[in-house]
C-alpha cells in the first residue's frame, strides 16, 4: 500500500481555511529535535504523532516533542490491560494510519474513526509545529486547530518524570 502524501495534509489545511502552507526542508524533520532545529523553535512545540494499537483500535497520541507517552495511561483510557496497548508497526503506520513513521501528521488518516488523544502539555504553547506527511515536511498549527480537525480529546497521556519507568 502506498503512503498518503503532504498533498493530502495540505488539502485538509485548505479545506479548513487555516491559511497555512506546509514547509519542506532540505534535511529531515523525522525526529522532534530535527524538526525543532529546522524550524528554530523549542522541541516542546513539536507535535509528535505517536501511533498505537489499543486492543484492536488504532489510536494516535499527539504529544509534545519534549514528552514521552505512557502506554499505561492509554490502556486506562480504553479500560484494557497495558499489554493490550502497543506501538504500531511500521507497515501498520502506512496501512492503517497512512504514513511512514517519522512523517505521520495529526490528520488526515487512511482509516476512519481513529481515536485521537492530545497531550495536555501542548496547551502551554500558542504555536505548534506538526509533521506534514513526509520526512521533511512541517506545518504550523494551533492547539485549537488540532482539536477542531481531529476531534481529539485533551488529556494526560505522558509519562510522569517523577515516577521511574517500569
Amino acid at each position: 500500500m502506498q503512503p498518503m502524501t503532504p498533498e493530502d495534509v495540505q488539502a485538509v489545511l485548505d479545506r479548513h481555511q487555516f491559511n497555512v502552507q506546509i514547509t519542506f526542508f532540505d534535511t529531515t524533520t523525522a525526529t522532534s529535535q530535527q524538526a525543532a532545529d529546522n524550524i528554530g523553535c523549542d522541541v516542546a512545540q513539536i507535535v509528535k504523532s505517536i501511533c498505537f494499537i489499543a486492543g484492536e483500535q488504532p489510536v494516535i497520541v499527539l504529544t509534545s516533542g519534549a514528552q514521552r507517552v505512557d502506554d499505561r495511561k492509554i490502556a486506562a483510557l480504553f479500560g484494557i490491560g497495558r499489554k493490550q496497548v502497543r506501538a504500531a508497526k511500521p507497515e501498520e503506520c502506512v496501512d492503517v494510519f497512512g504514513y511512514a513513521p517519522g512523517s505521520v501528521p495529526p490528520f488526515p488518516h487512511r482509516t476512519p474513526g481513529i481515536v485521537v488523544y492530545i497531550d495536555q502539555t501542548l496547551q502551554n504553547y500558542p504555536m505548534l509545529y506538526a509533521a506534514g506527511g513526509a520526512h521533511n515536511a512541517i506545518f504550523p498549527v494551533t492547539l485549537a486547530q488540532l482539536v477542531a480537525v481531529t476531534n481529539g480529546m485533551i488529556t494526560d497521556v505522558i509519562k510522569d518524570a517523577t515516577v521511574p519507568s517500569a
